[in-house]
Parts: structure tokens; C-alpha cells; sequence
């Protein structure tokens, strides 16, 4: 079953023009394309990747959270209590008043104890404002990394001032070194945030809970990350496999190059430098609506959906799949957009 299955995935129907085959996309002649099984490696690139943030967050994140003023507040630990910590566990993080006056009396012991001893339960699931600083610090330091990267990486090439250029030459388009370099690292970085999901700070699935006031997710926010990394892992794999490599990258560097603005406004939040947090998200706001808003949908969107019935009439499986799925990154743009523009809107009216 497995090997029937393995067959009709890697038809060649799927993923390249018609007379085409995988035995076109052997090295040859100077030419190097993108294969399938390189991808394998972006899972000890992951590991290497989660090795350089514990180093930056410890040696770098903690040392330059110090010097904004944020302290590392240790909260107090509750009694062990086996009773209620299996309450606290399998029924209820905030039990009645009923409730707590069940457990007090099988725990023998006062209705203050109880409600004080979830209280400093509770907190421990908070992380601190410099846990929380950390891991901006994190996604700040990589999403500025891959910004500057793509930048080198893209500057001197012509489809990015030319986007009928992504297609030239297709599918036979020659893999450049920086180009592995830049897929297989953001590859990586969201199979790390996958691997790190289930102890990095909950936050809500919209994403934008910029004053990180409650930190509390529902089991739906949890699986919304999951499905969030697993389709750019899915979106950007595929695109390798097919050789959309140009395109990747363009639809790459365009969304990093405004999250690093958002971590930065995060990280100057936490620290309580209102007025730099303030400017830094109005910048975000003005970087995610060009990049996003603009660019993605009237510049790579239409180099995918419109340009390729120029170079062949009979469009492939592949072709469908991946517009739809950045035809659904689009919405969640849109559904972004509104929510960034309904803060800006609290920002300047409400002060």
C-alpha cells in the first residue's frame, strides 16, 4: 500500500509540465535542481537551529533584557498537594466556590489555603515577561537574519524586478547554493517551532496579542499552530519538489520581512518602552499591508495564477494545489489586516 501510495504522489503528472519526467532533473551539464530527499536534512538542521537559541536566548535575550530594565520575577510555588494538583490537572484550573470548599475539606484544610494555593498554580502557567521577552527576542533575531539573507540573496537576481523571469527556462531551472541555504533554513525554523510548541509561551491563534496580557490557549489555538507550521513546512516543501524555487523565495522574503517588526514591537513592550513599541508597530502595520496586502496578491499571486498559462497550455496538478493554498495565506492576510487595523484604530482614537 505504502509503495502504490509512494507511486501516485511522485507522478510525474503532478508536478511537471507534460513530457517531462524525473530522470530531466538529474545533474547534468553544470545544472543542479532541487531534489526531494534533501529535505530530509532540514530535521537536524532544526535541532541545530534550536541549539543557537538556547545560546542566543541565555547569552544574548537575558543580558539585553537586563539592560531594558526587565528582572526576572520568580513567582512562588504552591505546597505540594497530590489532591489538588491532580484537580488542577484533569478537572478545572478555576473551580467554584462549591468546589473549593469539596477540596478543603478533603484536604483538611481551610478555604483560604485552597483558593491561595490555585492562585499560585495558575501563575506558574504564566510565563514571565522575560520568558516571554526571550522568545521574541528569538523570532526577532532569525526573522531579521532571513530578511538581510534574502535580501543578499535576491538583490542582484532578475526576476526579483522581473517576476516573468520566475518563469524562464521552467522547469528547468538551475539550483543556485544560496537558494538551498535559504529554504532549507526556514524549513527548519518551523519544524523548531513545531518541535518547541508544546513549551514556548501560548499565545492566542490570531497572533496579535501584542500587550500579552493573557497568556491562556484553548486546545483550538494549540492545533491552529500545528496546522499554521505544518502548511508552511507542506507549502514550501512542495515548492521545492516542483522547482518553484524563484517563487518560493520571493513569497518567502516577502513575509519575513515584516515579522521582524512585530517581534521587535513585542520585545520593547515587555520592557515598557511605550513610545518606541508604539512607532515600531505603526511600522509593522505599514510593512505588513505593502508586503501582504500589496505585493503578495497583485505581484507573486499573479506571477502564479496568471503568468504560467504563458508557458504551457495544460496546467499541471501541482499548479492548483500550491495557488490554492496561497490563494488561502491570502485570506488569512485579509483576516490579519483586519485585525491589525482594528488596533490602529484603538491606538489613534481610543490613545
Amino acid at each position: 500500500i505504502l509503495k502504490t501510495l509512494n507511486s501516485w504522489f511522485w507522478w510525474e503528472n503532478i508536478w511537471m509540465p507534460i513530457n517531462c519526467t524525473w530522470e530531466h532533473f538529474v545533474d547534468r551539464d553544470g545544472l543542479v535542481f532541487p531534489k526531494p530527499h534533501q529535505l530530509y536534512a532540514t530535521i537536524p538542521y532544526a535541532f541545530v537551529l534550536l541549539v543557537i537559541r538556547f545560546f542566543s536566548e541565555r547569552y544574548v535575550a537575558i543580558p539585553l533584557a537586563k539592560a531594558l530594565g526587565i528582572k526576572n520575577v520568580r513567582r512562588v510555588k504552591p505546597q505540594p498537594n497530590p489532591v489538588l494538583e491532580s484537580y488542577f490537572r484533569e478537572c478545572s484550573k478555576h473551580p467554584s466556590q462549591s468546589e473549593i470548599q469539596g477540596l478543603a475539606k478533603k484536604c483538611n484544610c481551610t478555604v483560604h489555603l485552597v483558593e491561595k494555593w490555585f492562585r499560585r498554580r495558575r501563575n506558574l502557567e504564566i510565563p514571565t515577561v522575560l520568558r516571554k521577552f526571550q522568545e521574541a527576542f528569538w523570532r526577532f533575531s532569525f526573522y531579521l537574519a532571513s530578511s538581510i539573507a534574502g535580501f543578499i540573496f535576491l538583490y542582484d537576481k532578475p526576476w526579483f524586478y522581473d517576476i516573468w523571469q520566475t518563469w524562464v527556462g521552467y522547469p528547468f531551472q538551475t539550483l543556485l547554493p544560496s537558494q538551498y541555504w535559504y529554504y532549507m533554513a526556514e524549513i527548519s525554523f518551523y519544524w523548531s517551532l513545531l518541535f518547541t510548541l508544546g513549551i514556548d509561551n501560548k499565545r492566542k491563534a490570531s497572533g496579535l496579542c501584542l500587550l500579552g496580557s493573557t497568556f491562556y490557549s484553548s486546545p483550538q489555538d494549540f492545533l491552529a499552530h500545528v496546522v499554521h507550521h505544518l502548511a508552511a513546512i507542506g507549502l514550501m516543501s512542495g515548492s521545492w519538489c516542483g522547482n518553484y524555487v524563484r517563487l518560493g523565495t520571493l513569497v518567502i522574503f516577502v513575509h519575513d520581512t515584516a515579522d521582524f517588526w512585530l517581534e521587535a514591537a513585542k520585545m520593547f513592550n515587555y520592557a515598557r518602552w511605550e513610545k518606541t513599541c508604539n512607532m515600531l508597530f505603526i511600522i509593522f502595520s505599514i510593512a505588513f499591508f505593502i508586503t501582504r496586502i500589496i505585493l503578495f496578491p497583485f505581484w507573486i499571486l499573479r506571477a502564479t495564477l496568471y503568468q504560467p498559462t504563458y508557458y504551457s497550455t495544460t496546467p499541471v496538478i501541482a499548479y492548483f494545489l500550491f495557488n490554492g493554498q496561497l490563494l488561502v495565506l491570502q485570506g488569512l492576510h485579509l483576516y490579519w489586516g483586519y485585525l491589525i487595523l482594528k488596533i490602529l484604530r484603538r491606538f489613534i482614537f481610543l490613545k
